[in-house]
């Protein structure tokens, strides 16, 4: 019973099975009942266990879920704890069109109008995936994993503006959209008279706090006769670069410094 707290789901193995078959009825009522008291959010019996009478009937009088599964108790504790962490983890609703570019989770923000949708329609056109359109659903799964995820009434669907409400799983096929996804990148579209708040050699790479995540944001401004799906595929790329150690404007800088130094050696010379 020292394992066994309130509001917790209580597996039940072969040790604990082989526990209650070897009581006497009224010591296995006892334990039953002392089993019970504790208001437990619900009772897992693994291993194909049969379910004896009384903790069947206890369960009925308490109200408490009861459950039997075929698999092993360590596995089904494991699976457990992953189906509870992800149902019951910390979540937020963003405003953005989340996709899949090239196998990284970025999701796009900005203003209304500035053109969010249209270029996630431009970029499920190239191959990539949509997974939520408007809404996006965040989930802090792990401390420093977000996972994002479309509602239920809006998957599949985008709207676009002039086209209206559009199916891309209809359009383009099954491969065109994901349930899910790791958010890793934010891509925030804004308007081109905010080109001065650019920082035009991102050596100063900007981040956006999630549930006390750091994400990756990269600001890109919007203007006539710019490629923007063009653009967020190299930025992703340049992310994925710069997760692997590759910093083009570090190497930039460090080219122009030693130039410079080159340059002061020969006038010194």
């Amino acid at each position: 019973m020292n394992f066994v707290h309130p509001n917790r789901v209580q597996v039940l193995g072969c040790a604990e099975m082989d526990y209650l078959a070897k009581l006497s009825p009224e010591a296995l009522q006892q334990a039953i009942d002392n089993l019970y008291s504790t208001e437990l959010a619900a009772v897992v019996i693994a291993n194909d266990e049969a379910v004896p009478v009384a903790l069947s009937e206890a369960a009925e009088r308490t109200a408490t879920p009861l459950f039997t599964s075929p698999e092993q108790s360590p596995d089904l504790m494991r699976l457990l704890t992953y189906l509870i962490t992800q149902a019951l983890a910390p979540s937020t609703v963003m405003h953005g069109v989340f996709l899949e570019v090239s196998g990284l989770g970025v999701l796009i923000t900005g203003d209304p109008s500035v053109g969010k949708s249209e270029l996630a329609l431009e970029l499920v056109s190239r191959g990539h995936r949509l997974v939520a359109d408007d809404a996006v659903e965040v989930y802090a799964v792990a401390p420093d994993i977000l996972e994002g995820r479309c509602p239920p009434l809006l998957r599949d669907f985008m709207e676009v503006r002039g086209l209206g409400v559009i199916n891309i799983r209809h359009l383009f096929g099954e491969t065109a959209v994901k349930a899910k996804k790791n958010l890793k990148l934010i891509i925030h579209l804004m308007p081109a008279e905010h080109w001065h708040e650019v920082d035009r050699l991102n050596m100063n790479a900007q981040s956006r706090d999630i549930f006390g995540v750091a994400i990756p944001e990269v600001r890109i401004p919007v203007a006539v006769g710019r490629n923007l799906a063009v653009l967020v595929e190299v930025a992703v790329r340049n992310h994925i670069l710069r997760q692997r150690g590759i910093n083009s404007a570090e190497e930039f800088a460090e080219r122009q410094r030693s130039a410079i130094a080159q340059d002061t050696f020969s006038d010194d010379d």
